[in-house]
């Protein structure tokens, strides 16, 4: 937490549950980024928070942007940003949203397979495009494999494709899996880009740029590796397997940007057990699964508390949310322990909350209002 949100928190006592974000720190990680990755050119993915006051600091701060939709583009675009610093990552889109984003100037589009580069012949005649393949996403705590990407053997196929339609094969691009707390996932799908780089060129194929994705960590309760460790992972495995010859680097961070410039003040509804002798408190909070904590899902990404009874005794809690939806639990299994003299009314801070919170929250579930949001 920040010394800006604290003092927000402090004085402002806002309505919970809400997130509230020092813009400060974004600016803060961007420039630790471009330290760690000095010939990379961050393309800000825009799906970890897509608030206004966000998009305007890394427009301001040079930034180029990776866009899941037409709706991210367009707030990129109301932001401040070229048409050309944005790129429609996503490789599942709506034919019109393909057309939409051209008629703006987007001119960089991904896709893996045959059906989505046939869409772009169509409504974006010229493009720059770049096929995702397949990687291994072990050591990712929220895995991204198989939805996305194709097989390399396809992909060289689709590259080829792609300029025999018109369009301009500029890249390869892949994802290690979100919240990657291993820096040799990053090597290992350098060495297979790489090898798809030279069948290629062998093909013809004048590919200039390897897109290294997202998946930059923060900490949540356990340490992760320093965003310099990335880095060196990533050039050095640049330089091994292309040399001198290196193409352009593109990232798309989401998380690392944003996720520890926000915190999620929320307060307990209540503390409860499930039978007298039982030593497991349930502890209900006014924010759950369905208010923007989606990736407590299969308790993957587990978020850091902070209340105002830390450093008493503590016990064993099982920490759900507020609806009445028995998924709607956040943590069972995972050895959560609380205050034990923390009760109903009691505020308590969510920490490293800025990424996917508010995007994952849904609309009025049983009633309650989205997550409110404050921008600082």
């Amino acid at each position: 937490m920040t010394p800006k949100v604290a003092r927000f928190l402090r004085d402002s006592m806002p309505a919970t549950p809400c997130l509230v974000l020092d813009v400060d720190r974004v600016e803060e990680n961007y420039r630790r980024l471009t330290a760690a990755l000095p010939l990379a050119r961050i393309y800000y993915a825009v799906k970890a928070n897509p608030a206004a006051p966000i998009l305007e600091r890394l427009v301001g701060l040079g930034s180029s942007f990776d866009a899941a939709s037409w709706e991210e583009v367009s707030a990129c675009l109301q932001a401040g940003a070229r048409p050309e610093t944005i790129s429609y990552g996503n490789t599942i889109k709506k034919e019109n949203a393909i057309r939409a984003a051209y008629a703006a100037g987007v001119r960089m589009f991904a896709f893996d397979s045959e059906a989505e580069l046939m869409k772009l012949a169509r409504s974006a005649p010229g493009a720059r495009v770049y096929c995702r393949i397949l990687v291994g996403n072990d050591g990712a705590e929220w895995p991204l494999s198989r939805k996305f990407g194709c097989e390399v053997a396809m992909a060289k196929d689709l590259m080829v494709r792609a300029g025999e339609l018109g369009l301009d094969p500029f890249g390869i691009s892949f994802h290690v899996g979100s919240q990657q707390t291993k820096t040799a996932a990053y090597e290992a799908a350098i060495a297979k880009v790489a090898m798809l780089f030279t069948d290629l060129k062998e093909a013809g194929v004048n590919v200039r740029m390897v897109n290294l994705g997202g998946g930059y960590p923060v900490r949540y309760r356990q340490e992760v590796p320093e965003i310099d460790d990335f880095g060196a992972a990533i050039m050095g495995a640049m330089a091994e397997h292309f040399g001198n010859a290196l193409p352009e680097i593109v990232i798309e961070p989401g998380r690392f940007i944003v996720g520890d410039a926000g915190v999620v003040s929320a307060e307990v509804v209540l503390v409860s057990r499930k039978g007298a002798d039982d030593p497991v408190r349930w502890v209900y909070l006014d924010i759950g699964r369905f208010g923007g904590l989606a990736e407590t899902e299969g308790e993957a990404i587990k978020y850091a508390f902070r209340t105002p009874h830390d450093g008493g005794a503590e016990g064993p809690v099982t920490i759900a949310g507020p609806t009445c939806d028995s998924t709607d639990t956040l943590y069972e299994k995972s050895n959560y322990r609380l205050p034990l003299a923390l009760e109903s009314g009691d505020r308590v801070e969510l920490l490293a909350t800025g990424a996917y919170v508010t995007t994952y929250a849904s609309q009025r579930f049983n009633g309650f209002q989205p997550l409110a949001e404050h921008y600082l």
